[in-house]
């Protein structure tokens, strides 16, 4: 998770993943600490330890089910091709990150680790919150594409006549786990049947 607004896709889509009894590591910017405060109320403890304590109860993880790294901890196996999971979702996703996936700066264990995926050919899912996108972000977004990375804009549809707030973040959780090969029922699909 980055620092861009829409920290509720992420805890969501880790609340679903958890509850699918998925193997999750997760990393957290600080800027994203600090829009998960604005946006949700929740305070995130700073240490990768204590906030994977948090977390798992939130979520009710199973033991060893998640691991929550540090922003630098380069000795994690995901900043590594041998250790590489097999997908990544970076949600929401910052242009800053955007920027530095793009241009392999790798400043960061969550920058090392998408890149990581890049190189390594496997699924690299950004989720980019912003509006309106300059140039220089599309730009940015385009080299990825190309580079293999799925970019899935957090742009919920209407089809499903959405009531509630979480009804529209399902929507775009309900894409991400579509795109990671992950069954789900939190949206009806397209012309299927009430």
């Amino acid at each position: 998770m980055t620092g861009a607004s829409g920290a509720q896709y992420g805890l969501r889509l880790l609340e679903i993943l958890l509850g699918e009894r998925l193997r999750v590591h997760l990393l957290v910017s600080k800027p994203a600490q600090v829009v998960i405060g604005t946006e949700t109320g929740l305070e995130l403890p700073a240490r990768a330890a204590d906030m994977q304590r948090y977390l798992g109860d939130r979520f009710a993880a199973t033991a060893g089910q998640l691991r929550v790294f540090g922003r630098e901890e380069w000795t994690a196996p995901i900043a590594s091709g041998s250790g590489a999971a097999s997908a990544m979702v970076v949600c929401p996703c910052s242009m800053a990150t955007v920027s530095a996936v793009a241009c392999g700066a790798s400043r960061s264990l969550i920058e090392r680790a998408a890149d990581v995926m890049l190189k390594e050919r496997r699924p690299l899912i950004l989720v980019p919150r912003e509006t309106p996108l300059s140039i220089v972000h599309l730009e940015n977004l385009l080299r990825l594409a190309r580079a293999g990375a799925t970019v899935l804009p957090a742009n919920p549809g209407f089809y499903a006549r959405p009531a509630t707030i979480g009804e529209l973040v399902d929507f775009v959780v309900a894409r991400i786990l579509n795109h990671l090969g992950i069954a789900n029922a939190l949206v009806p699909a397209w012309g299927a049947p009430d």
